[in-house]
């Protein structure tokens, strides 16, 4: 069985103003990002997945660390 290729199908666009689109232009230039997309994308996806970690509940609470 091949394996789905994971083709993004799906289009997301955003505003930014003109400080945000300067900040993120000198940032690229600055860090010489050739695929704004996939920096974008990585950016995002790493934020999201830090929450969901933070969020995910687990074995111990915090308070079992705090005394």
């Amino acid at each position: 069985m091949k394996k789905e290729k994971l083709v993004r199908k799906h289009k997301i666009s955003i505003a930014l103003n003109e400080k945000e689109y300067k900040v993120l232009n000198n940032y690229i230039k600055k860090y010489r990002i050739k695929n704004k997309a996939e920096f974008i994308r990585k950016i995002t996806f790493t934020y999201i997945l830090k929450e969901f970690d933070k969020d995910y509940p687990s074995v111990f609470s915090n308070d079992d660390f705090n005394n």
